[in-house]
């Protein structure tokens, strides 16, 4: 999973990049629009690949990763600039909008003082002034192209006047309703309105307490109808910089029952419909992402290709009724063993072994 971070300048985007992957990029008090993009992977925990590999005694445990990326922060009213910085998050799999709710004057904030919603409001105006302005030169790119002769593909123009109309009337494309055709047609143009999305409120330390920004994270819910995460950006960086000792001691300082990290991945898993099934093994024990309502058939094809091609049956029990047995043996034994065909749809802790032959 690939998730692209955006925000105004200054909302502490970086600061945040750092917190979720322990990193320790610089971070800057005042707008600018040169820098180089950050990219960092981190691994999707999960105790149940560390539980299996080790009653396996495998040689190796492979966790499901998600990258972050990190750019420039989006200028209100500068779409050439905003383009910039939206090619380079065009191919993620979901946005992770930073909204500025912290008050520091050594911190300047473009718009000249702090407000989320207005902010909120802001960014997401900018991401469909600027899926709008794709939707339009496409839509005269193909104009041109049948003055000239060409024969143009009719149905694609229909799913970008739709677009148009959505857009125009400042509604972000993963609100409107397309079916796969149609998302077939856009897939080209890399529509960032169209990606999922979660908002994550950047606070002040102080203001940590439900009390002091549940109004806030409720306005913002309802009013762009999305999962909002609220947290400190500065304490969270701190924290996912500490050997694991320390930042346990740290996390019940500010009563926080786990890392910034493991929440989002949480919030991201759920929001996009993902889930994981797992292979295991004396080599590897290992997670693999998938969409809920996955098939078998298509869940071997995340391994290997070949595997899908030449699908046969699919071995699966889930963990839980793996750990209660305590053995494959015991399993078979007790009839939680089961084959499934290509249509069994996969359940999130699946354990399954793929029978092919190609």
């Amino acid at each position: 999973m690939k998730i692209g971070l955006v925000g105004l300048a200054n909302s502490g985007k970086t600061t945040i990049f750092n917190a979720l992957t322990g990193l320790n990029m610089p971070t800057t008090i005042y707008t600018t629009t040169e820098a180089e993009p950050h990219m960092g992977i981190v691994k999707v925990p999960d105790e149940r690949v560390e539980r299996l590999s080790e009653i396996f005694h495998s040689k190796k445990a492979i966790f499901a990763t998600v990258q972050y990326v990190d750019y420039l922060g989006i200028t209100r009213g500068n779409l050439e600039q905003n383009r910039k910085v939206l090619d380079m998050i065009k191919d993620v799999d979901a946005i992770l909008h930073v909204v500025r709710a912290f008050e520091d004057e050594s911190v300047v904030h473009p718009l000249g003082s702090v407000d989320p919603l207005r902010d909120a409001e802001t960014l997401e105006l900018e991401l469909i002034l600027s899926d709008l302005d794709l939707v339009e030169k496409r839509l005269i790119r193909m104009e041109e192209a049948r003055k000239r002769g060409k024969k143009i593909d009719e149905s694609e123009k229909v799913v970008l006047l739709k677009c148009k109309e959505a857009l125009e009337d400042e509604k972000p494309l993963r609100d409107v309703s397309f079916i796969e055709d149609d998302l077939l047609a856009l897939r080209h143009l890399q529509l960032i309105s169209i990606r999922p999305e979660v908002i994550l409120l950047n606070l002040h330390e102080d203001n940590l307490p439900q009390k002091r920004h549940g109004n806030i994270v409720k306005t913002l819910r309802e009013r762009f109808n999305l999962p909002v995460i609220a947290l400190s950006g500065k304490i969270e960086m701190e924290i996912a910089q500490l050997a694991p000792e320390e930042s346990e001691e740290f996390l019940k300082e500010y009563d926080l029952k786990e890392p910034a990290s493991h929440r989002l991945i949480r919030i991201c898993y759920d929001h996009l419909g993902l889930i994981s099934f797992i292979t295991i093994g004396k080599d590897e024990v290992r997670a693999w992402t998938i969409r809920k309502g996955t098939t078998a058939h298509k869940a071997a094809g995340k391994i290997h290709s070949d595997m899908e091609r030449g699908f046969i049956r699919a071995e699966v029990i889930s963990y839980e009724d793996f750990i209660e047995v305590g053995s494959m043996s015991v399993a078979r034994e007790r009839g939680l063993l089961r084959l499934e065909g290509k249509d069994y749809i996969v359940q999130d802790g699946d354990i399954i072994n793929f029978r092919f032959n190609v």
